[in-house]
């Protein structure tokens, strides 16, 4: 069976089936399970070789979602029931705060700033006065980093929702740049809702959009096409095209030495050193360990700007999976925790570290006391 005809049947994405087969990510969701159980005609038990006993594959609900998800559906700026506009350096204040506790990797703090933010740039939703521009670009701020909490608690389509709402305050800022972050956290909204072409699309055009402007080697045209060369490097990894995610890396590369230094302009995180473990994270996608591990010893986590714990994490989780797929399953312990330190919530967060615990978890006769607490810890053991 074909894998487009398998994952058609069992409602999944060719590229997911492509995860799954590549040793890249495990199928633990039970309706899944019975599905695949179902069009091979044989028992869940014997499809998977154990009883279930692992937690639902959903990370822990952030509290905070419920709220921003009525904000988002209040429309209270339609209704003639607008909340009191808060002073343009109090929406700028916010947007910072909010972006900086997510790339520190506190979702739970950033997520509960969400819902009084969101209602305070509603508020100037078609707002045409004084300082127009730069309060429209204060709101496609606030929506950038309410669509890229959402999107990785989990909540894709609102996550979708509120990059949307970035799209249009980005369009009446009438900045290409503020269009260019918005629409990074579109791709990534697609992404996590397996509309993969679409995300591609997007992310391609909009990174050729931002090269082609006069001043595209400013450093927040560099760094924001950038990005996008990175994501959409990791979607042709997901797609199994290794020339075309080797010319996106390239062409990423190429940026981050423009730029040469490993800066954050706009929230990209983008620099020389993001590149490399974008490098890794496409190895890993096309299931090479050995060039995950390879590229890992050219980088540097120090050289990146303080603040970013999330970038710093993602890097020992595609180490500890590289480890996992080398058997060394100590090692990949290490990274796991390592993880934790640097980003107490990452794995929580993280599909594919949550993916490895379980496989860590199933391999070892007597799980050790330290992976039973990361397991514990990222909601994996119920």
């Amino acid at each position: 069976m074909s894998q487009d005809a398998l994952a058609g049947l069992i409602g999944m994405s060719r590229s997911w089936l492509s995860q799954v087969e590549r040793g890249i990510r495990g199928v633990d969701r039970l309706s899944t399970l019975n599905d695949l159980a179902t069009v091979l005609r044989i028992d869940v038990t014997d499809l998977i070789g154990r009883d279930w006993v692992l937690a639902p594959d959903a990370p822990e609900h952030v509290k905070a979602v419920d709220a921003v998800r009525s904000q988002l559906a209040s429309y209270h700026h339609l209704l003639g029931e607008p909340a009191a506009p808060w002073p343009l350096p109090q929406l700028r204040n916010g947007a910072v705060q909010v972006h900086q506790a997510y790339q520190a990797a506190k979702y739970h703090t950033a997520t509960a700033m969400l819902p009084d933010l969101i209602r305070a740039a509603d508020a100037y939703d078609g707002y045409q006065g004084r300082d127009g521009r730069e309060t429209h670009l204060a709101r496609c701020s606030v929506y950038s980093a309410a669509a890229k909490l959402l999107t990785k608690v989990g909540e894709h389509q609102l996550g979708w929702l509120a990059a949307d709402r970035a799209t249009h305050a980005a369009m009446a800022a009438e900045s290409k740049a503020a269009q260019g972050l918005a629409a990074y956290q579109v791709v990534c909204a697609l992404l996590r809702s397996e509309r993969t072409d679409d995300a591609e699309r997007i992310a391609v055009r909009s990174a050729e959009g931002l090269m082609s402007l006069t001043g595209s080697d400013a450093p927040d045209a560099v760094s924001l096409a950038g990005s996008l060369w990175l994501i959409s490097s990791v979607i042709a990894a997901r797609r199994s095209d290794r020339a075309t995610a080797t010319d996106r890396l390239t062409t990423a590369g190429q940026l981050g030495d423009l730029l040469a230094h490993d800066g954050n302009h706009w929230w990209t995180a983008f620099g020389p050193t993001n590149v490399l473990i974008h490098r890794a994270s496409v190895a890993a996608e096309f299931g090479e360990p050995s060039n995950v591990l390879r590229v890992a010893t050219e980088i540097d986590l120090d050289t990146m700007p303080a603040g970013l714990q999330g970038r710093r994490s993602r890097l020992h989780i595609d180490l500890a999976w590289a480890q996992t797929q080398a058997k060394n399953d100590m090692e990949a312990i290490l990274h796991l925790q390592a993880a934790e330190r640097v980003a107490p919530e990452s794995i929580k967060y993280h599909t594919i570290a949550r993916e490895l615990v379980r496989e860590l978890l199933r391999r070892s006769r007597k799980p050790s006391p330290s992976l039973t607490a990361i397991a514990t810890r990222a909601g994996v053991l119920a």
